[in-house]
């Protein structure tokens, strides 16, 4: 049975997780603010023990891929590839906006055919966004979005699209279409990662400890047509 040790500092919540084939065995939270420097060594410490104390095997450490915030990323995977290290583990990278839905998909209930639309606040009406199916198959790439009423309108003509994570709120009055559905208090935390982590071990997608890096938000805004920005 594989254990996984669980990383999210991509936003302002710092948040480590533990599971194990399938079923989360012990979490941590800070939703104070952006305050991993110091919360995540200590969260990390006390998961560490954690399965130590009870004779568990770590066989691998995923962490929150981005995007996200260059600092909280660069200290969750430094973090990350310690413990690779140091342990001779395997890297999970697991996406921040894929992370996202894996709460909605679990616990709201939506029509054939809905599309999800996660989005990470970058600054005025700028996002971080991508689209994807119930499936998570992705429609549409993660890409920088200046949102107004016709963002997204190619998708909401079609259909339902639940728009969620931090960058949502702010734009749902701009969408403005019958077809939006808004989803509050949708965070990435590393409770939530297991599916997505497990399925990416199943499959053998590991990263190279020495050599793999975040996706900043940084990349995406250099790789934006200058007309968006």
């Amino acid at each position: 049975m594989s254990c996984i040790l669980n990383i999210e500092t991509s936003t302002n919540v710092c948040s480590v997780a533990v599971s194990q084939e399938g079923v989360c065995l012990f979490k941590k939270e800070d939703h104070s603010g952006p305050n991993h420097a110091v919360a995540l060594g200590v969260f990390v410490d006390e998961a560490l023990s954690f399965v130590d104390s009870r004779a568990i095997p770590l066989d691998a450490v995923a962490v929150s891929c981005g995007p996200g915030s260059y600092t909280g990323l660069r200290i969750g995977v430094s973090m990350a590839k310690g413990i690779c290290y140091g342990r001779g583990i395997r890297l999970i990278a697991v996406p921040t906006i894929e992370l996202l839905a894996v709460p909605v998909l679990l616990n709201h209930e939506l029509e054939e055919g809905t599309l999800l639309c996660p989005m990470l606040d970058a600054r005025r009406m700028e996002v971080y966004a991508g689209v994807y199916d119930r499936a998570l198959k992705e429609i549409r790439p993660v890409q920088a979005d200046i949102v107004d009423g016709g963002t997204y309108k190619e998708y909401l003509d079609k259909g339902k699209v639940c728009f969620f994570g931090n960058g949502a709120c702010k734009c749902i009055e701009a969408i403005n279409h019958p077809n939006a559905i808004l989803i509050k208090g949708i965070e990435p935390l590393a409770e939530n990662m297991f599916p997505l982590a497990e399925k990416r071990m199943a499959e053998g997608r590991f990263e190279d400890v020495a050599y793999f890096v975040p996706f900043y938000l940084k990349d995406f805004v250099a790789k934006t047509p200058k007309k968006l920005l």
